[in-house]
């Protein structure tokens, strides 16, 4: 049989792993900002941006909803609101974005903002509003007040967007809300989910993130947001950072310990674009597989399609999906390697026990006191007893269920066994038991509303963890070293009466612990050490204010830019290496702290003219300072410019730029990192230039002279990559 022949048998046989992203193309040409949820009816839910979902529509989806089985191929199933049914504080013209849906004692509960309010004359008066469901897809009945309402700053109002529900292992309800207006806010929230408690906290700095999603995991609290501009067309640059506190209330900080908070704000990147055809890649969500695995929905922008219909009109942002690891204690996707095209793996969301109870208990033994009920199967009487599976599972694994104590009386339990071990929810907790060995923790509220059970055996720890629905916020975990193997058979415990469903076990995913490669310099090719100004420079605009002194070129910054089409602003130029290439210099630019300086900065630039470049550069915006990867390009008759965002700057930064062409395409790919010490280097972004362009590299310093400040670079130098 041909090889080919075979490979195809086998992938009947076995299921074909792969997908190609955008994972919303039979159901949507751009699905922004997408939030997910499984279902209690075993689907997965997914809600975007109102946006016209295909090209030519038209019509802007009021919180379009769509619905997998596999995470991978969606149906759209409706849109939450229909014509005359929003919520009755939100002006009629108002658009809906960027919604939040949890699973909250009992009930569906959407989070969303509502982009004009009715009560006020603003046309930005942002507020979060909510609404309830008795199942993911609906019927939703909004709130009769604003979650958060409009928050007056001056004459204008701050961005009261993007909400993020989080409920903590206390029971106390959380939501994370706001953008770069405003900074990044986190309120507790009533018993309900539905009314705020207290003043809220601020979280993160305004002028630099939104789209907060804030997860739990090994005691820490992971804040994750969005950067730089969302809807740029082709040059897009929004990307996702982390940071994590020990307190859902902050303080957060990145993986140097520099503070979201901080003027120089930190941020670890979690997710950026790496070359493809996809940029613009961020506003998430996240979720656990049946085999523990995290993976990240998003969306991105198209390069060579960033528009839905004209031009400049509505971005074309489509729904990805991606693998979201877990290295040295840091969210990272696909280890660092970013979106993929074509994914070589799929979230694994069916098992070797794969249980909805849609008929009988034929798969099951020790059947008495157990009934197949309203789609689930229930158990009554007082004695404990155990379905189980005639299908076994050896190895690591991950079993979970969704259950539900329907007596309410003390003592009753639910839970799951494997082999000797079980891992059951009472209305005192979540318990562990394994070889003798008894553990409990704290579940507020019990288990009288359904929640998910999850248990994973790896060797001879069991791990139990509590959840509403496995989108990161466990309510309590439970973690056991027995003194043998774990082993046996998959089980259903329960004493009173209790009901399951959803029940599944699966091989337990490996974790990939090793971040994917980086550049890394190699033997130097060139440098100017700025004892003099070589002749390798060539200026564009020409600035006799720059000078070498003291080993260094100072250079004051200009009042002058390169954005636009006035191009006033003086280059200095040099011819790199051919082939790949890292360039790095060492900046020196004393911007303060807090005050605003728009836009002061020097750094780097990939020049191919003055209206097609990528400026990598430590920058005041506003009260921040950041380093941005910023690039403009010509498209569709217009100049488009947006910004990517590196590690935090300091006083003196390192900057580099690795070059690299790709062999099937000949763009010329440019890769940005930092440094607040020439030692721990953050990576971000990649921008590319077209196969027949020819970039030179060189140093800017300008965006206005008051107050006056100079730049100062130590160095230029030019390595082979390794």
């Amino acid at each position: 049989m041909h090889i080919a022949a075979v490979a195809t048998l086998i992938l009947s046989l076995i299921g074909n792993p792969s997908f190609d992203n955008p994972v919303s193309r039979d159901f949507a040409d751009t699905f922004a900002d997408p939030a997910v949820i499984r279902g209690l009816d075993g689907y997965w839910y997914s809600y975007g941006t109102s946006d016209p979902l295909r090209e030519g529509d038209g019509e802007h989806r009021r919180l379009p909803i769509a619905r997998s089985s596999d995470l991978v191929e969606w149906t759209y199933v409706g849109d939450a609101f229909g014509e005359g049914d929003l919520p009755s504080y939100a002006d009629p013209d108002t658009l809906l974005w960027a919604p939040d849906v949890r699973y909250l004692d009992g009930r569906y509960v959407m989070y969303f903002t509502v982009t004009n309010s009715a009560s006020t004359p603003h046309e930005w008066d942002y507020s979060i509003g909510a609404a309830t469901a008795p199942t993911p897809a609906g019927p939703w009945t909004p709130a009769p007040e604003p979650v958060v309402p409009p928050r007056p700053s001056g004459d204008a109002y701050w961005n009261t967007i993007d909400p993020a529900q989080f409920t903590d292992v206390d029971g106390k309800k959380y939501l994370y809300f706001g953008g770069f207006f405003g900074g990044v806010w986190v309120s507790e929230l009533s018993a309900d989910g539905l009314e705020p408690v207290g003043e809220p906290t601020q979280v993160a700095v305004d002028n630099k993130f939104e789209g907060a999603y804030v997860v739990r995991r090994d005691g820490y609290y992971y804040l994750l947001a969005s950067s730089a501009n969302c809807c740029a067309g082709p040059t897009t640059g929004y990307s996702v950072l982390a940071g994590r506190a020990t307190s859902p209330l902050g303080p957060f900080t990145d993986r140097e310990g520099q503070p979201l908070l901080a003027s120089r704000a930190g941020g670890t990147p979690v997710l950026a674009q790496n070359g493809n055809r996809w940029i613009g890649v961020g506003h998430h969500s996240q979720l656990t597989d049946l085999a523990g695995q995290d993976w990240m929905l998003y969306h991105a922008i198209d390069r060579d399609d960033p528009f839905l219909d004209e031009p400049y009109g509505v971005n074309e942002r489509p729904m990805l999906l991606d693998r979201l690891d877990w290295i040295d204690g840091w969210p990272v996707v696909r280890a660092g390697a970013g979106p993929s095209e074509r994914s070589s793996e799929r979230p694994v969301t069916s098992g070797r026990v794969h249980e909805r109870f849609s008929g009988d208990l034929s798969g099951w033994r020790d059947t008495g006191g157990w009934a197949v009920q309203d789609g689930h199967v229930r158990h009554t009487g007082d004695a404990q007893a155990t379905l189980t599976s005639r299908k076994g599972l050896g190895g690591d694994r991950r079993a979970e269920t969704d259950l539900r104590l329907a007596g309410a009386r003390p003592g009753d339990a639910a839970g799951l066994r494997i082999g000797a071990a079980t891992a059951v929810v009472s209305d005192t907790g979540l318990t562990v038991t394994a070889e003798g060995e008894r553990r409990t923790a704290a579940l507020p509220g019990g288990a009288a509303t359904w929640r998910n059970l999850a248990v994973t055996v790896k060797g001879r720890t069991i791990t139990a963890e509590v959840t509403s629905a496995r989108l990161g916020d466990p309510q309590a975990t439970v973690s056991l070293d027995a003194r043998v193997p774990l082993s046996g058979t998959l089980g259903l415990v329960a004493k009173g009466t209790a009901e399951f469903d959803n029940v599944s076990a699966a091989r337990l995913a490996k974790p990939v612990t090793r971040r994917a490669p980086v550049p890394e310099p190699g033997r130097k090719l060139d440098a100017d050490e700025f004892a003099t100004l070589d002749r390798a420079w060539e200026w564009v605009r020409e600035d006799p204010a720059a000078r070498v002194a003291g080993g260094a070129l100072r250079w004051p910054v200009q009042d002058a830019d390169l954005v636009g089409t006035g191009n006033t602003a003086s280059v200095l130029l040099r011819t790199p290496p051919r082939g790949d290439y890292i360039v790095e210099t060492k900046v020196t630019l004393d911007l303060g702290e807090d005050t605003v300086r728009n836009h002061q900065q020097a750094g780097l630039v990939a020049y191919a003219s003055d209206d097609d470049f990528a400026r990598l550069s430590q920058v005041a915006i506003w009260n921040t300072r950041q380093v941005e990867y910023g690039r403009e390009l010509p498209f569709a008759g217009k100049l488009s410019y947006g910004g990517n965002i590196g590690g935090p700057p300091a006083r003196t930064t390192w900057l580099r730029l690795a070059h690299h062409v790709d062999r099937k395409t000949g763009e010329h790919e440019f890769r940005a990192g930092s440094s607040r010490d020439g030692r721990t280097w953050t990576w971000s972004g990649v921008w590319t230039f077209g196969k027949d362009t020819s970039p030179r590299i060189g140093l800017v310093a300008h965006g206005g002279a008051q107050p006056a400040v100079e730049a100062e670079f130590d160095y230029v130098r030019f390595y082979r990559t390794r």
